[in-house]
């Protein structure tokens, strides 16, 4: 049980450790998790839930930060100019990096003394994929 706890918590930590190396590319992220993740897709049902709940986190970050990146990348390439709603979406992605963050710190340490984190709106969708 002490190694499920470890790979349940791990699925968490993986993201935020690759998130060291590969913070302005957002699909290192993603990839790091999705490929945790399918690693571990026959593993219990704790440590499937868990990964799986951590993946479900990073489709969403993905594709803000990659919608965010793409648009910085039109404004320093191309004819875009930084208006009031850019600012705007990249302080909300900053808030929502930052919230994910934490939310994964929480959720590793949590996750590794046993304890069950289900999350708002992820939780939700990983009880409908991640079956028993």
């Amino acid at each position: 049980m002490e190694t499920d706890l470890e790979r349940a918590s791990n699925g968490y930590l993986m993201s935020l450790v690759v998130l060291m190396a590969g913070l302005p590319l957002p699909v290192i992220n993603f990839l790091a998790t999705l490929f945790f993740f399918i690693a571990n897709r026959k593993s219990n049902y704790f440590v499937r839930w868990h990964c799986m709940q951590a993946l479900l986190a990073q489709i969403s970050l993905f594709v803000m930060n990659s919608s965010g990146l793409t648009w910085t990348l039109s404004i320093v390439f191309g004819n875009n100019h930084v208006s009031n709603l850019y600012i705007a979406y990249i302080i909300t992605i900053i808030g929502f990096n930052v919230v994910e963050f934490f939310a994964f710190m929480y959720a590793a340490i949590v996750v590794r003394q046993g304890r069950h984190v289900q999350w708002f709106f992820y939780g939700t969708f990983t009880n409908v994929l991640c079956r028993p």
